[in-house]
């Protein structure tokens, strides 16, 4: 028979032992992924997508501007496995998010919302490395940007605008920019 404050207990017992699950996922995910991949759309996080995924290469072979590579032979766990090099070939954000749709596994699947409200990396933006601060007239990264408006425009003095709630971290801004290093910097996203 349960007392009273025996939910409560149950509760806080339950939430500790969740957060404790979840440190040591990360700690053994530091430990057995020796470098983090920038995953196409749609992935389920690394320990699960290194076992979802086949290595079949159905999603490197649809993506239009061919942004997917597969990990080196070296690569340990990863080996084989899709993701993008920004630095080769950024996403171009496809609507229908093709790669995604194509995966026969679990490990890639398209959003529920689509991109709306996913974010593939996290974007930031360096004032002080743009083109425009520097008194340049420049609005490369906006016209290159194939979410538009909603995720970076220029403003009235001619400055970029990056609009996180809009963006979905494809890094063609970080690709198209001029500066180098590039104005704009990639991270991983939090999922």
């Amino acid at each position: 028979m349960l007392k009273p404050g025996d939910t409560n207990r149950r509760d806080l017992l339950r939430s500790a032992v969740n957060d404790w699950l979840e440190r040591l996922v990360a700690r053994t995910e530091d430990r057995i992924v020796d470098r983090r991949y920038f995953r196409p759309p749609g992935a389920l996080p690394e320990m699960g997508f290194l076992a979802a995924c086949t290595r079949c290469g159905a999603c490197t072979d649809v993506c239009p501007p061919h942004a997917i590579v597969n990990v080196s032979a070296q690569g340990g766990l990863a080996a084989g496995t899709p993701y993008i090099d920004f630095s080769v070939q950024p996403c171009i954000a496809c609507v229908t998010m093709p790669c995604a749709a194509a995966c026969p596994t679990a490990a890639l699947t398209v959003p529920l919302h689509g991109w709306s409200g996913y974010r593939l990396t996290q974007v930031e933006f360096y004032p002080e490395r743009c083109l425009t601060f520097q008194g340049t007239p420049c609005r490369v990264c906006a016209d290159a940007c194939p979410v538009g408006a909603t995720a970076l425009t220029i403003d009235e003095a001619g400055h970029p605008v990056l609009r996180r709630e809009g963006c979905v971290g494809c890094g063609v801004c970080a690709h198209a920019c001029p500066t180098h290093p590039s104005s704009y910097e990639l991270s991983y996203a939090e999922k």
